[in-house]
């Protein structure tokens, strides 16, 4: 499996160097007596976006696991149970299977019947954030950061409708930050939390599981799908096993080019250690969960050979 991208880094790398040697000259050009080339220094703002935009290795790099210790704390003798029904019954009205591994969500509609749409997901968030997390055992707190991770990125659309996609929502703080996945939304035992806080800095580092990734929602067509059913710890294996199978089956996780290589998600670019350190693991976790089909174009190839990435950013809104 190809490795993240490096050479647009490295590239990146080279046209910032240049770019100090250009300050520098435009800083020289500044001194009294060449008036003339002041202006220029005005430009160089600027001329670190368009670097910045010439380094994509850099700036669309997703984060890395880092756990937040404090997280870690649960009580594995807990009978305590989270009630998720609330979001089930928006998961129930709102979102739609159009097709095998792909749900949409009728973001106009939860507008519109306000009542059980929008207010009825910040009720269940208002209620998830009232919870003390570490008086949970495992599962229930698995289930619990899922299902609201999953209600706070509905919720975040819903607060900005209509947008053509996630990105476009920049609320997260920083000049190069893109989306809404840095905003704090909540405030939970007494830490405020970002939709990245839960998702690197506690669900990934904690439970170590790359059936994460297929359970987390970002609101996009080429995401893993949203699942229909709210998790729950008592069965939350079962629910990510067929997560990850829902996924892994559709063209938009894997398929052939054509040309004897593949075309992947740029999910398995994004986060490649998370699904194995080289082809054979990451192949070994896609057979895990591939049906026949996937199966038998896995099983007939010599080396594993991908030739391409991609990733739908379009809002999973059903199509009008």
């Amino acid at each position: 499996m190809r490795s993240l991208p490096l050479l647009p880094f490295v590239s990146g790398l080279c046209h910032l160097c240049d770019l100090c040697c250009l300050w520098r000259l435009v800083r020289r050009a500044s001194l009294p007596g060449l008036p003339g080339w002041r202006g220029l220094a005005s430009l160089a703002p600027v001329l670190v976006v368009m670097v910045m935009l010439a380094m994509p290795g850099a700036v669309n790099a997703a984060p890395k696991a880092d756990l937040w210790p404090d997280w870690q704390v649960y009580d594995p003798q807990s009978t305590i149970m989270v009630d998720h029904s609330e979001w089930q019954g928006v998961l129930d009205r709102f979102v739609d299977q159009p097709e095998a591994g792909v749900t949409t969500f009728d973001y106009q509609r939860a507008l519109s019947e306000r009542a059980n749409g929008i207010y009825a997901v910040a009720h269940y968030i208002d209620q998830m954030v009232d919870i003390s997390v570490s008086r949970l055992n495992r599962a229930e707190q698995m289930a619990y950061w899922i299902n609201l991770y999953n209600a706070l990125t509905v919720k975040v659309v819903l607060d900005h409708y209509p947008v053509a996609s996630i990105r476009d929502i920049d609320i997260s703080p920083g000049l190069f930050a893109s989306g809404p996945w840095g905003k704090k939304l909540v405030r939970i035992e007494g830490r405020t939390l970002s939709l990245d806080d839960i998702e690197h800095r506690i669900l990934r580092p904690i439970w170590q599981d790359a059936r994460i990734h297929y359970a987390v929602n970002c609101a996009s067509v080429g995401c893993p799908a949203l699942a229909r059913d709210a998790y729950d710890a008592k069965r939350i294996e079962s629910q990510l096993d067929q997560a990850a199978r829902g996924f892994i089956n559709h063209a938009r996780a894997i398929h052939s080019d054509g040309d004897g290589g593949f075309v992947i998600s740029s999910l398995y670019d994004w986060y490649r250690d998370d699904f194995g350190a080289g082809d054979a693991q990451f192949v070994a976790h896609l057979l895990t969960f591939a049906g026949p089909e996937l199966t038998a174009q896995l099983d007939h190839i010599g080396g594993f050979d991908v030739s391409d990435d991609e990733y739908d950013w379009a809002l999973n809104a059903p199509q009008s």
